[in-house]
């Protein structure tokens, strides 16, 4: 197939959230010269932190090490709300003149890679008319996450449709919802569900945060000290830097010794929230997992202000099953009523990997759960294309920023040797692995439908950010594991991957 006279781009960026805004300025400032735009499925930038809008949305990771590690975040706050996060991911754009790199409403819905010509032919499909738009890359670059932004996840609950009040889920908050001087229901106990619970307490009723089961809850500052102190003393950039790796290898520290002793840490994390409540608080029946420290994310709360909420009686939490949803609220199986007048479905998040498009490769349809991620940014037998995905287990951008430097360290490997194309090849004896190493519910739901990982590297994720910064920023690229080409070969397995192949 032919490009024709398709506009033609060296790199396509899709999504411009946290993720897409920083590959943008790694590609500007590393690989100067080659074209690029970012197509945006919405109408704004920022991703999930323009999404999402429910009261008191923060993150749950500390802005020096979610921030970027080229941008210092300077404002007070260490625990940041989605705000605060939007506009510096705006501003990061508009500083680099990245905005005007950004195609809005342009959703990505297929992509071909074709063989004969080493490039990409991408179908997006408008908002504003539904007309499909096409263009070709040398390189694909997805930059989208894994949260299906459509839809959230909300069980079906037996008898919902009694409820005369609204039921809500967060995903989709009604900028005109009043919950205020009304009772609420908040159904969850991950991180939405501890994020909401303290904001709506402030004006409703009450709020009850009812769960299935408890989840890991630890307090830290919501203000870095020390980040304050060394901003007093020290150049921005060297303060932030020096409160980065503090955190880093606070983060790095805290969840290996969970995995090695997580009896250790079940025992520290009671104490943090025994402390944190009145005496006589039932502790072990609402915040007593079932589970070991970081089989599933842990959640944060900046300055305890859910323990406080509770503390201070204007939210409560139950823990028991849903027999069923009734006029006035929810019926638990225990026998307990719960009067409500709003009801939020804080029940998780759908993953889509890729935003849902659809990939081939010389027309043959790519069939993504049987593909393995390699170092967690690659398709094996898929050529010149990245995606960007943070750690489980620390911030987001962490693992972001480091797949921002390999990629435009690869670009420019590639033109170097002139190498028109690069695929990662599968070693037949590597077994394969779950891609994320999480049992929450989200995760288990979707996991079927992603990538794999591998039994070893470069197939193998550490979820580490020290032993990524050896082998993403200065491993070397020719590995035995990516083929290289400098014309047109098919795609499939090659003796002596890594080597250069004559066209």
């Amino acid at each position: 197939m032919s490009a024709g006279s398709l506009e033609h781009l060296d790199v396509l960026i899709v999504g411009a959230g946290l993720s897409g805004i920083g590959a943008a300025w790694h590609l500007q400032e590393r690989c100067p010269g080659r074209s690029y735009a970012i197509f945006e499925a919405r109408e704004e930038l920022g991703g999930t932190w323009d999404l999402f809008r429910y009261p008191g949305i923060r993150s749950d990771s500390d802005m020096h090490t979610l921030g970027y590690r080229f941008k210092p975040w300077t404002e007070a706050k260490s625990i940041a709300d989605g705000p605060a996060i939007l506009e510096y991911v705006r501003e990061t754009a508009r500083e680099n003149g990245i905005e005007g790199k950004i195609r809005f409403g342009h959703r990505v819905v297929a992509a071909d890679w074709s063989s004969e010509e080493s490039r990409w032919t991408v179908t997006a499909e408008r908002g504003d008319t539904g007309e499909a738009v096409r263009l070709t890359c040398d390189f694909l670059w997805a930059c989208s996450g894994y949260y299906r932004y459509d839809e959230g996840f909300t069980p079906r609950f037996e008898g919902e449709e009694r409820f005369v009040g609204p039921i809500v889920h967060p995903q989709h908050w009604p900028e005109d919802l009043d919950y205020a001087d009304k009772r609420v229901v908040v159904i969850g106990s991950g991180a939405t569900a501890v994020t909401l619970v303290p904001a709506i307490a402030e004006k409703a009723s009450h709020v009850t945060m009812l769960q299935r089961s408890p989840t890991y809850i630890a307090s830290l500052p919501g203000e870095d000290r020390i980040a304050a102190a060394l901003r007093r003393r020290l150049p921005e950039r060297l303060a932030y830097a020096a409160v980065r790796w503090k955190n880093v290898l606070i983060q790095t520290l805290f969840y290996q010794l969970s995995r090695r002793r997580p009896e250790l840490v079940k025992r520290l994390i009671r104490k943090g929230v025994q402390r944190s409540l009145p005496p006589g608080f039932d502790v072990d029946r609402h915040f007593k997992p079932r589970y070991d420290p970081w089989d599933q994310r842990m959640c944060l709360v900046p300055d305890g202000d859910l323990f406080r909420a509770l503390s201070e009686g204007g939210a409560s939490v139950v823990t028991d099953t849903i027999a069923s949803f009734t006029e006035r609220g929810v019926q638990l199986e225990s026998g307990e009523q719960l009067e409500a007048d709003v009801i939020v479905t804080a029940t998780g998040i759908n993953l889509l990997f890729l935003g849902g498009a659809e990939l081939s490769v010389d027309g043959a349809p790519v069939d993504l759960a049987s593909t393995m991620a390699y170092r967690g940014m690659m398709l094996s037998g898929v050529p010149n294309m990245a995606f960007t995905t943070g750690y489980t287990n620390a911030s987001w951008t962490l693992k972001a920023d480091l797949t921002s430097e390999y990629v435009c360290r690869l670009l420019d490997h590639m033109a170097a040797h002139g190498y028109r194309r690069c695929v990662p090849e599968v070693d037949p004896s590597i077994h394969e692995e779950p891609l994320l190493n999480l049992n929450s519910g989200y995760v288990l739901r979707s996991l079927d439908e992603f990538p794999k990982q591998g039994s070893r590297e470069p197939w193998k994720l550490r979820q580490n950010y020290l032993f990524d910064i050896r082998t993403l920023r200065r491993g070397s690229l020719d590995d035995g594991a990516l083929r290289f080409a400098d014309g047109a070969v098919p795609a499939g397995p090659s003796e002596g991957a890594g080597e250069k192949l004559a066209a």
